[in-house]
């Protein structure tokens, strides 16, 4: 499977241990960045993660940060991204039985351990193609598309060409 990672200075000790995990585990591994631990603003790497899994150049993305939160934050901005912060096994597991994730977010503060049963879970889990899980998703799809007007913006329209009359 083709993953890739990217994290902010507060994910990168963790970045570099989870990228030799995952290469022993037979992974291709695709390293966004950061570098260091020097401060890095996490948006830049969060955007470019969730355009790269929405470009289907991998299959499957992590982020990592201090919380997970601000990542996960970021890469959602992205169209077609479904990023799912998890803190244990089960929110790993549903996240893409459920809601098809396709980058999971990570707090870098956890136990490596407990990470990397978490990665495991996700990364082996697929999504159930479940007709009601499909439905939420394609309703996510939907309000992603360019907005169309909602019914009180075209009755304001309506009023305006009334009063230019």
């Amino acid at each position: 499977m083709k993953i890739a990672i990217a994290n902010d200075h507060r994910g990168y000790q963790f970045k570099i241990k989870l990228i030799k995990y995952l290469t022993k585990k037979g992974h291709e591994v695709i390293d966004l960045g950061c570098n260091s631990t020097t401060s890095a603003d996490y948006p830049i790497y969060g955007f470019e993660l969730g355009e790269m899994i929405a470009r289907h150049e991998a299959d499957l993305g992590i982020a990592l940060c201090g919380t997970g939160i601000g990542i996960s934050i970021a890469c959602n901005k992205v169209k077609g991204i479904r990023c799912a912060k998890a803190a244990n096994v089960k929110e790993a597991e549903l996240a893409r039985l459920h809601n098809d994730a396709n980058i999971l977010a990570l707090s870098s503060s956890m136990p490596f351990f407990k990470v990397l049963d978490i990665v495991d879970v996700f990364l082996n889990t697929s999504f159930s193609e479940v007709s009601r899980h499909k439905a939420r998703i394609e309703q996510i799809t939907e309000y992603e598309k360019p907005k169309r007007k909602s019914r009180k913006e075209k009755q304001e329209t309506v009023e305006e060409k009334e009063d230019e009359c």
